[in-house]
């Protein structure tokens, strides 16, 4: 049984920082890209940032020079630092991990609630 769990969200102000960790457990295989996703009250879930297996990464344009995503092979977990953070950052954040034979797995999420 494969599990993932997080770690890290909770409330910060404006301009603050956070770092979330998801980790994988289980035989999940060799993981091959590994992405964080959020949702926002009545918003659909979208994609905020990405990491392959070599390590190239890509980030949704909202985010850029602020989140930072980077991964673990060897605990096959994935990190998320969050820095200058704004209230429209509010959401459910969730891991989401592809294995080398396209098994895909989801964290159950975790509130970051940025406000003052």
């Amino acid at each position: 049984q494969v599990q993932l769990v997080e770690s890290g969200g909770g409330l910060v102000q404006p301009g603050g920082s956070l770092r979330l960790s998801c980790a994988a457990s289980g035989s999940i295989f060799s993981i091959n890209a590994m992405h964080w996703y959020r949702q926002a009250p009545g918003k659909e879930r979208e994609l905020v940032a990405t990491i392959t297996s070599g390590g190239s990464t890509d980030y949704q344009d909202s985010v850029k020079g602020r989140f930072t995503i980077s991964r673990d092979n060897a605990k096959n977990t994935v990190y998320l630092q969050m820095n200058s953070l704004k209230p429209e950052d509010t959401a459910v954040y969730y891991c989401y991990m592809v294995n080398v034979i396209n098994q895909a797995y989801w964290g159950q999420g975790t509130q970051v609630t940025v406000s003052s």
